[in-house]
């Protein structure tokens, strides 16, 4: 990767992305460009001077001459930032993804991450008990190996968060998500339901990096997105749109060897409930959610644990 200097002429870079790109070697026709989006990742707003001494022509001239990114072809790392059109001049805010922090859905404060217990001895030990089904995990931390058993998960609201407009009012049609993506590493973890037992979504496709994408829709796939009304309790403070809602799996690599936690992993510093610290791996990864709709993103850390003890 690298960046173009943007002080003269505009410069149109475009290459397919990896993935693209193994569609396209099929050689079968069957690859067509159908739709396309832009993105601003590079560009700092804050660099907008309203107050420049030379004048107005200068309020701008630091993000016009911002360098931009040369495109890319890792599709896993490109463009967190989507740029959209808004045909209407009458929105004072835009929505936003917001991880929701209620009782069961805390991030443990030992890692500012969700804390995913991959198989069933990592369970006994983190809570002490004989039977895991019976486990009772403290806030954070997820039931991997049986993601039915238990409360804890991850909701994501999307609207906006503005005091001026009241929650009574509802989101417009056109800043509403009804639908999102969710990616999230396949070597890993797979989506799954609140419902007990718990059950996997489908991937949508799996990309040359491993990571799944996941595209659920409200009305298909109302286990996972349900509309926010006024009356649920959220962190946003203007009118909703929807929420998503997911628990994770861990893979069956990850339950039954210790190899990815071995290459990708380190190991534990600090007690998890009853496990102690030095007696288990980690992994470290992160769940993408992207509304397809006005493209907000939110990134949310997710931590594999794994008791080494044994």
């Amino acid at each position: 990767m690298a960046f173009l200097d943007n002080s003269g002429d505009i410069i149109l870079d475009a290459v397919l992305t990896d993935f693209g790109r193994v569609l396209i070697a099929k050689g079968d026709g069957s690859f067509k460009v159908v739709k396309f989006a832009l993105g601003d990742d590079e560009i700092n707003y804050e660099l907008y001077q309203k107050n420049h001494v030379s004048g107005s022509a200068y309020y701008d001239l630091d993000i016009l001459q911002t360098p931009v990114l040369e495109a890319f072809t890792n599709n896993a790392s490109s463009m967190k930032s989507h740029l959209l059109t808004i045909s209407r001049n009458d929105h004072l805010y835009l929505p936003i993804l917001d991880l929701f922090d209620g009782s069961a859905m805390l991030l443990s404060s030992n890692s500012n991450s969700f804390e995913i217990l991959v198989d069933e001895t990592t369970i006994k030990s983190v809570a002490a008990v004989s039977d895991a089904a019976t486990a009772v995990l403290g806030s954070g931390i997820w039931n991997g190996w049986q993601p039915g058993f238990g409360d804890n998960h991850c909701r994501v609201d999307q609207g906006l968060d503005a005091t001026s407009i009241s929650p009574i009012e509802g989101l417009d049609d056109d800043l509403k998500e009804t639908s999102y993506m969710i990616q999230l590493d396949s070597r890993l973890g797979r989506l799954v339901s609140l419902t007990s037992p718990a059950a996997a979504a489908s991937e949508s496709f799996i990309d040359d990096d491993d990571i799944a994408s996941y595209i659920l829709s409200l009305g298909a796939d109302n286990a996972y997105i349900l509309p926010l009304g006024a009356g649920v309790s959220s962190n946003l403070r203007g009118p909703r749109g929807t929420l998503l809602q997911f628990k994770i799996a861990a893979t069956t690599s990850l339950r039954t060897n210790n190899y990815l936690f071995t290459v990708l992993g380190s190991t534990g510093t600090y007690d998890i409930g009853s496990l102690t610290s030095g007696n288990w791996k980690f992994i470290d990864s992160t769940v993408a959610v992207i509304g397809q709709n006005t493209g907000c993103r939110i990134d949310i850390p997710i931590r594999f644990v794994k008791d080494i003890s044994s």
